[in-house]
């Protein structure tokens, strides 16, 4: 295994198990709704797509994140909005990425999607 290969898997555990570990507020039941999100700044080669990845399904949320060509993350991310707004300020307040900005677009729900998935 070559070292840079080993770092990643390490980051990539680490990520993991800090979702797992994870306390969730209590959330109050809140609309269903679909948001096309594209976080800016430090947010690529850090872990960012797997941690919105594993957080998103530990709150049942569905949809998509890939990283962009102009080095920012784009999420399609459909869920009752208090757990998709949790999940914008958990990714914000992350120490190895560095949010600058996120842009907030709402979008029609999607009647089919059952999961979420990383796109690479």
């Amino acid at each position: 295994m070559r070292f840079i290969d080993y770092l990643k898997k390490l980051r990539d555990g680490y990520v993991i198990n800090q979702v797992n570990h994870l306390k969730f507020p209590l959330f109050k039941p809140s609309p269903i709704v679909r948001n096309r999100l594209i976080f800016s700044g430090r947010v690529q080669k850090v872990g960012f797509r797997l941690e919105t990845y594993e957080l998103a399904k530990r709150l049942g949320l569905t949809g998509w994140v890939k990283n962009r060509a102009d080095k920012n993350v784009e999420a399609e991310i459909q869920g009752e909005n208090a757990k998709i707004l949790f999940l914008i300020q958990y990714l914000k307040s992350l120490k190895r990425a560095s949010v600058s900005d996120v842009e907030i677009q709402k979008m029609s729900l999607a009647d089919d999607e059952i999961n979420f998935q990383v796109i690479k």
